[in-house]
């Protein structure tokens, strides 16, 4: 699974900077169309490409200068050709008014991933906060 998680990162990067700049459609493509976002810090799972594309755009206009920055990640378990676990860390860091840096949020994704039309995406994002 060595390209696997070569493709995983790439999307992974391109998802982070996706939503950072506001590129909503772009973020919720990279999940699969009925893909689902649980987080403890909305209420409710966002769930489908819609939905996705609607969470992302919110969340760009209202943290205009937040950025994820994903590490350690790693393909924790394999499950066939087409699916796989992934286990990474999500950092959400803000530059402040005073152009200071701080770090909002410390979290864990768990993303189970599938290939849909041949490009791995994510069925599933669930974010715990550590």
């Amino acid at each position: 699974m060595t390209g696997a998680l070569l493709e995983i990162l790439n999307l992974l990067g391109k998802q982070a900077h996706a939503i950072d700049g506001g590129a909503a459609r772009q973020w919720a493509e990279t999940f699969t169309p009925d893909g689902v976002f649980r987080s403890p810090t909305y209420p409710e799972p966002v769930r489908g490409r819609e939905a996705l594309t609607e969470f992302a755009a919110a969340f760009a206009a209202n943290n205009p200068r937040a950025h994820h920055i994903v590490t350690n990640v790693c393909i924790d378990r394999e499950i066939s050709a087409d699916e796989c676990h992934v286990k990474a860390n999500l950092l959400i860091v803000r530059t402040t008014s005073s152009d200071a840096v701080a770090i909002d949020r410390v979290t864990t994704i768990d993303d189970s991933f599938v290939r849909h039309g041949g490009l791995w995406r994510i069925a599933e994002r669930v974010v715990t906060r550590d």
